[in-house]
């Protein structure tokens, strides 16, 4: 089976293709990967040392919901119609893959299948469907710090279930773990601060 970057250059930027695809156009590239290779492709854009607006919170929904489905032991996902069928303008995804396919070509340099029960087994597939569900959930809160990380963590962790190499799948898992510590911490801060706030003006407005 072919790299996975070669498969999305092929097919996005070497074939003719009209202006829009659809997501169920996508699966078609994926085959057996299928989970490995829509958390790939779908966080991308977010994970980019320079993302891409406006994904973060349509992409990060269609990953939680993957993600799910994942952590319940399902083998191939499930798309309500209506998203499988939505276009894509193929510009856009032309533009993040020029800045994306030297990332993933840097990772499939160091990939092969190891430690492959993380990433079949019962077990690990539920881990890393509830970490990446988490991922998702951070990469949809639209607060500064709060997206790129986990969607790093999200891309490292699909890509080891593309070549079943648990070893990628792990180093992905401790990204995310650090992302769920920074969005923690983010919440905290800004609920704290808030609260200060509001009291000060409470204090402020009973002096008065």
């Amino acid at each position: 089976m072919a790299r996975l970057s070669v498969e999305l250059h092929q097919f996005f930027l070497e074939a003719e293709r009209p202006p829009q695809v659809t997501l169920a156009e996508l699966l078609l590239i994926a085959g057996e990967r299928i989970f490995g290779f829509l958390f790939v492709l779908l966080s991308l854009p977010s994970a980019l040392p320079v993302p891409a607006p406006g994904y973060s919170i349509p992409f990060g929904l269609l990953i939680f919901l993957l993600a799910i489905q994942l952590a319940i032991g399902s083998q191939r996902p499930w798309l309500p119609q209506w998203l499988a069928d939505r276009p894509i303008q193929l510009e856009k995804i032309r533009a993040i893959l020029d800045r994306g396919l030297p990332w993933l070509r840097r990772i499939e340099s160091i990939s092969r299948p190891r430690l492959t029960y993380v990433c079949t087994s019962l077990v690990g597939r539920v881990v890393i469907g509830i970490a990446i569900a988490l991922m998702a959930v951070s990469m949809m809160i639209p607060i500064p710090g709060t997206n790129t990380l986990p969607a790093i963590g999200i891309f490292i962790t699909g890509f080891g279930l593309l070549d079943d190499d648990g070893a990628i799948s792990l180093g992905g898992l401790v990204v995310c773990s650090i992302a769920a510590v920074l969005t923690t911490s983010i919440l905290i801060s800004l609920f704290v601060g808030g609260y200060s706030l509001f009291e000060m003006f409470k204090s402020g407005f009973n002096t008065q």
